[in-house]
């Protein structure tokens, strides 16, 4: 078990701290409640699980061997966020219409674009893959790991969004949360540049 504490540790830290993922599974879940945010929660445990095995696969030596590719993953990523954000902004306010909840396919497919999942999927491949297994069993393991801590942790995020969501009843608070929240990824996704 001492050997796996740091791999737990590294987990539990990047899946709850502030992050792409994190701050959209806020604006879900204020917007659309937990029940309906879940597909996205495990959209994201997924598409991370999967990143991360093929990353511990090889992936990662690509990124190694071209820094081009990680760049490039790393503007469509931005880009992708500042989108998002956009959107969110842009939104309505009305009550009746939030905007849309994202899918279990679009939260999976996110993370091939989410740079803090490209850089957890490595560090997990280059740190913390088992030297005592295969490398297909030791993949699955800290796949699998990543995605067990992982789900609790982005659930947390959903349901603050959840509780915020209660106060958001009027069209104004609406809209000045959208533009907290628009701003945040807007932000977050120009920090990613650096």
């Amino acid at each position: 078990m001492n050997e796996m504490l740091p791999l737990l540790t590294y987990c539990l830290l990047m899946s709850s701290t502030p992050g792409p993922n994190n701050m959209m599974m806020v604006a879900c879940g204020a917007h659309h409640g937990y029940r309906r945010t879940l597909p996205a929660i495990l959209g994201i445990n997924a598409g991370g699980a999967v990143q991360t095995f093929v990353t511990c696969m090889g992936l990662g030596a690509l990124f190694t061997a071209w820094p081009a590719l990680h760049l490039a993953l790393k503007l469509a990523g931005t880009l992708y966020l500042l989108v998002l954000a956009w959107r969110l902004a842009a939104a309505p306010a009305a009550h009746d219409r939030p905007p849309q909840a994202v899918t279990f396919l679009q939260a999976a497919l996110f993370q091939a674009v989410n740079p803090k999942s490209w850089v957890k999927a490595v560090t997990l491949a280059s740190v913390f893959m088992p030297v005592q297994f295969g490398v297909v069993e030791g993949a699955l393991l800290v796949s699998a790991v990543g995605a067990v801590i992982g789900f609790p942790c982005i659930s947390m995020w959903a349901l603050f969004g959840a509780g915020i969501g209660r106060f958001l009843s009027s069209p104004a608070r609406r809209r000045v949360f959208n533009a907290i929240m628009a701003a945040l990824l807007a932000v977050l996704a120009l920090m990613l540049l650096r």
